[in-house]
């Protein structure tokens, strides 16, 4: 696959994808830039393709599709690896294979792509190359619950534990409040509150689902 784009200034893809191990100048600025830049417009893609997803629900699928092994395959299909400048170490230690390596250098290239031509002309490559990624994505219609129970089931990690920890007011207006436990892949607690005990279930698995997502993205 190619880069659909045309560098004005050929020397801000050489930096791009110039690893620290290679000394200075290098990507480590460009890498921040184009994490950020990435986020950005992948959010503005799921808020349109998924008019109706809850804001765990995009916040999971941007996880998904920006986490460094999903970043790795995109760089690998550029054949980024091939044009990386490394240092002598990572050279001889296979670093042009190392998915946060290539992930680095994706986002790098990403943030040179910004510098040369605009946010409007990275704006149209980031969407070039995630359209296909986006579209095969499910569309969310499942209640929180079932989403949190599948995706850990997905990935043969325990069942959630919900347990009922306060009710208040009075009979006619009644407010439940649940707490949901999930001990792996990462401890979460998360407190749901609702009208009857299954709402407010479905409240607190909502937030874990979305606490899940900030882990996965922050990794």
């Amino acid at each position: 696959m190619d880069l659909p784009y045309h560098f004005r200034d050929p020397s801000l893809a050489t930096l791009a994808l110039t690893h620290r191990s290679a000394g200075r100048p290098n990507n480590e600025r460009m890498e921040f830039l184009g994490d950020a830049l990435l986020g950005a417009i992948i959010a503005e893609m799921l808020y349109e393709t998924h008019p109706k997803a809850a804001e765990g629900d995009m916040s999971r699928l941007r996880a998904q599709l920006v986490n460094g092994q999903a970043l790795a395959v995109v760089a690998r299909e550029l054949e980024l690896g091939d044009r990386l400048k490394l240092g002598s170490g990572e050279l001889k230690s296979g670093g042009y294979r190392r998915d946060s390596i290539l992930a680095d250098a994706f986002e790098a290239l990403v943030a040179a792509i910004y510098l040369d031509g605009g946010f409007e002309a990275c704006r149209a490559a980031v969407r070039t190359l995630f359209a296909d990624r986006i579209a095969a994505l499910p569309h969310a219609s499942k209640d929180a619950k079932t989403r949190l129970q599948e995706w850990l089931q997905a990935q043969g990690l325990p069942l959630p534990q919900y347990e009922l920890v306060a009710t208040e007011g009075e009979e006619h207006a009644r407010i439940f409040e649940v707490q949901c436990l999930v001990s792996q892949p990462t401890a979460v607690t998360a407190a749901g509150r609702g009208s009857s005990r299954r709402l407010a279930e479905q409240d607190a698995a909502e937030t874990v689902l979305t606490r899940l997502a900030g882990e996965q993205e922050g990794q």
